[in-house]
């Protein structure tokens, strides 16, 4: 008799949305019923069949995780299992598409029954088929791409808090971002997060190069579970069979991490930090570890969310996090913090794929705002202030509107001459200890009455021809 035309009857217990049946073990030489993260219908006479995944294995002891929930089932349900893990649908008819954690279609498109499947969770790529990151994913983020370039392969977290405009960032990034395809994850969303979203997809006009899984906070907490390993699944498909550069969307892992927690209490495991299991390192390593800039494809590039409840970095989530990516993008006030955010990656690309000044404009202004922030606190305690502290205040106030905004949108190029212009504005030549070539080169002329910066050397009025000086032009 085929696997999947088993039935086992013998339901042990009924906790939370978990059940455990008696599985008998198997005779020599017969495969294995039943193994972990395979899928399963749980079926009772009164009420419908209900999807569930295995996940413990204890000898003769299984237990599963029921989809919907386990509300109006008995101890008189059978359990027949399908020999296969949970699986997600690839291919080119899921672009602009919504699914659900549990991979069925969420939005009134066509039916995708027929189309190819691919099984989630698999193990991380093998480092020979790895190549050393060294191209930029442009977000045209400031903050991002001046000051901590976002690489391709790199696995990097926004650390926030409750309240900041985390998801309207990641919105701004997922549209902006020059990548071929974006997967979305959405973990435990309330309906106006998941509205947001699609809406600003669809508004910019790249929901077709768009992929979403969606978890809603009314949606069972197992499917919690498989929105990560359903987008990473999805991604990396694209990346190693049509060569496309993918960037990987996710948010909340804290709510991934306290699913995890959720499923380790009912399954009576003891507990570690803070109530979470011993095993939270491994479980976000995985799915962070599938970021790949693959020899023979494409690239998948993973940019979650991870906030920090009470602003605790020490919280177990963002702990464990920051030992497995590679920098992290701190968003605090409405603005990403440019001391706290770093990115490990940057010195892969900065000066090599991007404009030779680069790295000395992003450590100039990094040193003159961090000079600023000094100059203010002097201020707030009344302390005298020189002409220098003066430059550095008002350096200060203009770094604030032209780049910490997030609403700032503006690429690459453009953001380097700004930076320029800025630094013009507030300081002389010889005040910015940079390289005399790259001065001599980027650094906007002054006129010689109004104290006004020329545009840089690189930009369209630079290098139109002039034809008569503001001098002449009043004469």
């Amino acid at each position: 008799m085929a696997l999947n035309l088993v039935r086992y009857s013998r339901v042990l217990e009924i906790v939370g949305d978990i059940i455990k049946v008696y599985v008998p073990v198997p005779e020599p030489g017969e495969p294995p019923p039943v193994r972990l993260h395979d899928l399963a219908v749980v079926e009772d006479a009164h009420s419908a069949p209900s999807p569930a995944q295995v996940i413990a294995v204890d000898h003769t002891v299984v237990s599963l995780q029921v989809f919907t929930g386990t509300k109006g089932l008995s101890t008189r349900a059978s359990v027949r299992f399908l020999g296969h893990p949970m699986q997600a649908t690839y291919s080119q008819n899921i672009l602009g598409r919504v699914f659900r954690g549990d991979g069925e279609r969420m939005d009134s498109g066509p039916d995708l029954t027929m189309d190819p499947k691919v099984e989630i969770g698999g193990p991380s790529v093998n480092p020979v088929r790895r190549v050393l990151a060294s191209k930029m994913i442009r977000t045209d983020v400031p903050m991002i791409d001046v000051f901590n370039c976002l690489v391709e392969s790199q696995k990097i977290p926004i650390f926030s808090v409750a309240g900041e405009p985390y998801n309207s960032l990641l919105a701004r990034i997922g549209i902006q971002a020059d990548a071929d395809i974006v997967v979305f994850g959405g973990l435990g969303l309330i309906f106006d997060d998941y509205h947001f979203f699609r809406t600003r997809f669809e508004d910019a006009g790249v929901f077709a190069r768009t992929v979403m899984f969606v978890n809603q906070a009314s949606d069972p907490i197992v499917e919690r579970l498989l929105v990560p390993d359903m987008a990473l699944a999805v991604a990396e498909r694209f990346a190693v069979d049509e060569g496309k550069r993918v960037l990987v969307l996710l948010t909340d892992m804290t709510a991934f991490a306290d699913a995890l927690k959720e499923i380790g209490i009912a399954m009576e495991r003891v507990p570690s930090n803070r109530g979470y299991m011993g095993d939270l390192y491994s479980q976000l390593a995985r799915r962070y570890e599938k970021a790949c800039d693959f020899a023979s494809g494409g690239s998948v590039t993973i940019l979650s969310v991870t906030t920090m409840p009470g602003n605790d970095v020490t919280h177990p989530v963002p702990d464990n996090t920051g030992y497995i990516t590679e920098g992290q993008f701190y968003l605090h006030d409405g603005a990403i913090d440019p001391f706290g955010s770093l990115s490990r990656l940057k010195q892969h690309v900065i000066g090599k794929v991007t404009r030779e000044d680069h790295g000395q404009v992003m450590n100039t202004m990094i040193r003159l705002y961090s000079g600023a922030r000094d100059a203010e606190q002097k201020q707030a305690m009344a302390f005298e202030l020189s002409d220098y502290d003066q430059q550095l205040l008002k350096f200060g106030v203009l770094f604030r509107q032209r780049f910490m905004d997030i609403d700032v949108s503006m690429p690459l190029e453009p953001a380097l001459d700004l930076c320029w212009q800025t630094m013009a504005e507030c300081f002389r030549p010889e005040q910015l200890l940079m390289k005399q070539d790259l001065v001599q080169k980027y650094f906007p002329r002054q006129t010689a009455d109004e104290g006004t910066a020329a545009p840089a050397p690189n930009t369209p009025e630079a290098s139109a021809p002039e034809t008569s000086t503001p001098e002449t032009s009043a004469a």
